[in-house]
């Protein structure tokens, strides 16, 4: 087999990721920015990552059933504490939710010291292995997406403030383990803010933004050997600048 033959199999699964990412999270990403609460992303991320945490310091087998359940009942827990207190303490949503999210991450840390590969955990947990994403996980993923995105844009109007919560922890729980803490960050985030001027077409020039940003960081991660995941961070935050300066300077939507 080629070189360019094994890289190609190794790409197009990442690839798919992150427009499955992409595809759930720019809807998203623009409640989010609109709600004014874009830290809640790395909160509830940070959680799901926990019960992750959590289900391998308990013994469970790392991609098993237990520890995605740990993960999910974590991020939903975590998600309807921050609904409960955005009711309670609208005022100050977005610190409890900076505080939420370090009290997560620390206890993770915490979770992780006597652990050899702590430390390999917590990288995989923040910067992810996007390269190593298996089209067994695509699958099951692309399910779990397309029924979060028939709930979102058919039943949106229904589900009150509680059930975007919902929605949005099962679709972080899901994404933090296929790309990591900041590329679920970055997508949510950089695409709605981009476009936040743009009066029409919003979701479709924020869809292009993703899919650009995680094709051109994986090309470069090929020819330069460097880490998939930062490059395609920095890869989509450069086309988001490029396309807030360029364009449409109109009041937002």
């Amino acid at each position: 087999m080629s070189a360019a033959a094994i890289d190609f199999s190794i790409v197009w699964p990442a690839f798919v990721a992150g427009l499955l990412v992409t595809a759930t999270h720019v809807p998203l990403g623009v409640q989010v920015l609109s709600r004014g609460i874009v830290f809640i992303d790395l909160a509830v991320a940070q959680i799901a990552g926990l019960g992750v945490v959590l289900g391998d310091w308990l013994g469970f087998e790392p991609q098993g059933g237990a520890v995605q359940t740990a993960a999910l009942a974590a991020a939903l827990a975590g998600a309807l504490l921050l609904n409960w207190t955005e009711r309670r303490w609208p005022e100050v949503q977005e610190a409890v939710i900076g505080v939420t999210f370090i009290l997560a991450a620390n206890a993770a840390i915490l979770l992780l010291a006597a652990n050899p590969h702590g430390s390999e955990h917590l990288k995989d947990l923040l910067v992810g292995q996007i390269l190593w994403v298996s089209p067994g996980r695509l699958a099951l993923a692309a399910l779990v997406y397309a029924v979060l995105l028939w709930v979102w844009f058919g039943r949106a109007e229904r589900i009150g403030r509680a059930g975007f919560y919902v929605v949005f922890a099962c679709a972080v729980t899901v994404s933090v383990q296929l790309v990591g803490l900041y590329l679920v960050f970055t997508t949510l985030i950089v695409p709605a803010l981009a476009t936040r001027f743009f009066v029409r077409w919003r979701l479709a020039a924020s869809y292009v933004l993703g899919a650009l940003g995680y094709a051109a960081g994986l090309a470069l991660s090929m020819v330069s050997d460097l880490p998939a995941g930062p490059l395609i961070v920095c890869t989509v935050s450069a086309l988001g600048i490029g396309m807030f300066t360029l364009g449409p300077g109109r009041v937002p939507v």
